[in-house]
């Protein structure tokens, strides 16, 4: 889907972006993470040529962005970012209606394409269409943002700290609608952001970042087994991992025969969910269930500790 090549934003004196080469493959969740000032989100703008690149070129099937004109390049990619940029004077069906506007789709494919939205999105269309951004609160103007970057149907969306600003419960809601957004739609996502647990919730690939350099492009599972630097394994904290890892992995996936006693818990779970409700109600094995509330199993303590410990 994306290829980046030797991408470089230089400064005057100062390189921002240094030599970045990474491959995004359709339908991935690809997320850059670092601290302030390692060039991540300067490598986002490049993609969509918000930023235009010192050297190096990104391409988007093949297909070499600097070929298009900038301004219709970026009508073909969605892109929300912290603090939703919704515009304060328009409705909330005229700001997701924008792209389809300038791309010159008839009023009543926009008007539909805009009640799709705001109804995945569980803003009924009767109720939100009308308001105002004003009117909305801080996790709902965050859905219409994201909602207008997706209006014109776009296989890329690029996202700038879309969660930043919201509190940790809305937060949550937000990335789970998120993902289940992607998986529906197969929309290939790159995603900045300085939260690492955010990367590793949300990625299926993470680019870790400092200094302008790409320090490590591998799966969530990959980095928090075995990170590349000693900067990267600062930024998972030390403390933190064997939770990560088992955050990374289906219970369904490790459910061995047999029968437990006490409230199941669900295939679909992570196991570190497995294991917090074997912590908390003191039980060394744990009855399994599928979303049909079948028992399929049980979950042993046992084996969450195998598969916590720290790798050989």
């Amino acid at each position: 889907m994306i290829e980046i090549d030797a991408l470089t934003k230089d400064y005057l004196d100062l390189t921002v972006v240094d030599h970045v080469s990474m491959r995004i493959d359709d339908g991935d969740i690809a997320v850059i993470v670092g601290t302030s000032g390692s060039g991540k989100t300067t490598l986002l703008r490049m993609i969509n040529r918000l930023i235009e690149p010192t050297s190096g070129s990104v391409k988007i099937d093949g297909k070499d962005t600097r070929s298009v004109p900038a301004h219709l390049l970026r009508r073909e990619i969605g892109y929300a970012i912290q603090g939703h940029g919704l515009f304060p004077h328009r409705t909330v069906g005229q700001n997701i209606a924008t792209v389809p506007v300038l791309m010159g789709w008839e009023k009543p494919r926009i008007a539909a394409r805009v009640e799709e939205l705001l109804e995945l999105f569980q803003l009924p269309a009767d109720q939100f269409r009308d308001r105002l951004p004003s009117e909305l609160s801080g996790g709902q103007q965050q859905r219409v943002g994201v909602a207008r970057a997706l209006a014109a149907e776009p296989k890329l969306l690029l996202m700038d700290e879309p969660f930043g600003a919201l509190d940790p419960i809305i937060r949550a809601k937000a990335q789970a609608d998120l993902v289940g957004i992607q998986k529906r739609f197969g929309t290939t996502i790159v995603l900045v952001t300085h939260d690492m647990e955010e990367a590793i919730h949300l990625g299926t690939r993470i680019a870790v970042m400092d200094q302008g350099k790409l320090l490590q492009y591998a799966t969530p599972a990959e980095i928090v087994v075995k990170p590349a630097t000693d900067f990267v394994g600062e930024l998972l904290g030390s403390g933190d991992r064997a939770f990560r890892l088992l955050g990374l992995r289906r219970i369904g996936d490790f459910v061995e025969p047999g029968e437990a006693s006490g409230a199941p818990v669900s295939a679909e779970q992570t196991l570190r969910d497995g294991l917090e409700e074997a912590l908390w109600s003191g039980r060394a094995v744990l009855p399994v269930v599928d979303g049909a509330g079948k028992p399929v199993g049980r979950l042993t303590l046992a084996t969450l500790q195998r598969l916590g410990a720290r790798p050989q």
